[in-house]
């Protein structure tokens, strides 16, 4: 089922979302769920504060990113923690679903560490790099509450600020299914 998508404004994106157990509610549905709503939105990362739910749990698919198949990776991340981030920062125009239809240069750590469960709720640490960190990395920060526009410079931010109030009041026109906040 695609979900809708959490609009900018909403508070649920700014929430710090709270660790989930195997015994959660039907979660192989709603990690269905969110796949499906990411790959019907063109998406590359889809976290649960953006389909409404406060919870550490996010999907990516990176392949998208890269031009040579069998690059990149399909993955679900639970209660993800973030252990390191290394290498050379690197900047690269970043979008989000939540945000449509703005675009802006986030520079980025290239490879980072985390320790997740999966969607079988086993344990892994692992490293990513490349265009595949950078998609965990975005998607974690919304686990965090964090939204790429606050990796922007202020005076950046001042200048889509009457995009944004045209984001939360609904006044956008997007291809995929969106709940705007509540006035």
């Amino acid at each position: 089922m695609i979900l809708p998508i959490r609009a900018y404004g909403d508070t649920v994106l700014r929430k710090v979302c709270t660790p989930i157990d195997a015994d959660y509610p039907e979660l192989q549905e709603l990690i269905a769920n969110m796949y499906e709503t990411m790959d019907e939105s063109n998406g590359v990362g889809l976290a649960a504060p953006q389909i409404g739910r406060d919870i550490r749990l996010f999907v990516i698919d990176s392949s998208h990113m890269y031009d040579e198949e069998g690059m990149g990776q399909r993955r679900v991340f639970i209660n993800a923690e973030m252990i390191e981030e290394y290498d050379d920062e690197w900047v690269f125009e970043e979008g989000c679903l939540s945000i449509p239809h703005i675009r802006e240069n986030v520079s980025r750590n290239g490879t980072i560490r985390m320790r997740f469960q999966d969607e079988n709720f086993e344990e892994k640490e692992e490293e990513f790099d490349g265009m595949t960190a950078r998609v965990i990395q975005h998607e974690y920060d919304h686990i965090e509450g964090v939204l790429f526009i606050d990796h922007i410079s202020s005076l950046k931010r001042r200048l889509i600020k009457g995009k944004l109030t045209d984001i939360s009041k609904g006044n956008i026109s997007v291809d995929y299914r969106m709940k705007f906040p509540k006035r």
